[in-house]
């Protein structure tokens, strides 16, 4: 393999050249997928679920077991507190992405929705023929006056 940079022969993929300290990545791998953000948004649906789940469960379970007894340290009321603050706030964010993946099935159906549309006015509308047709000339009908009037010299 050859630097990029600076030429230097027999360099290795996957290392720095030895010349000009310039990174060679091996090219012969295959390029990682990108991730739409439909991909991300659904990531983030199920991470939201998990976690509101299971900081209400967390919350109810330390309340219901640890919680009103006379020797309970305070430092279980402020868990359970920020547990539930934790569930709130990952609540609304899982409605935001349940919206999010919405409008992108609307953009997906109306996209779909286009496309049919297209198809359906090209079996409706007759094919175009080009064969007879002649381009107009850009000079059509714009000389003609030139033949009326007379030239005058100055």
């Amino acid at each position: 393999m050859f630097c990029p940079k600076c030429g230097k022969s027999e360099q290795t993929p996957e290392t720095y050249c030895r010349q000009c300290g310039i990174f060679l990545p091996d090219l012969s791998k295959p390029i990682n997928k990108v991730q739409t953000p439909e991909d991300h948004v659904k990531a983030n649906l199920i991470l939201n679920a998990m976690t509101v789940v299971t900081c209400f469960t967390l919350a109810i379970l330390l309340y219901t077991i640890v919680a009103f007894r006379p020797d309970t340290h305070w430092l279980i009321y402020l868990t359970a507190g920020l547990l539930i603050a934790m569930g709130c706030w990952h609540t609304q964010t899982l409605w935001r992405s349940i919206l999010l993946k919405r409008h992108f099935n609307k953009q997906r159906r109306d996209s779909e929705a286009t496309v049919e549309l297209t198809a359906t006015t090209e079996r409706l509308l007759n094919r175009q023929h080009f064969e007879d047709f002649v381009p107009a000339s850009v000079t059509d009908k714009t000389t003609r006056h030139l033949d009326d009037t007379k030239r005058r010299s100055s």
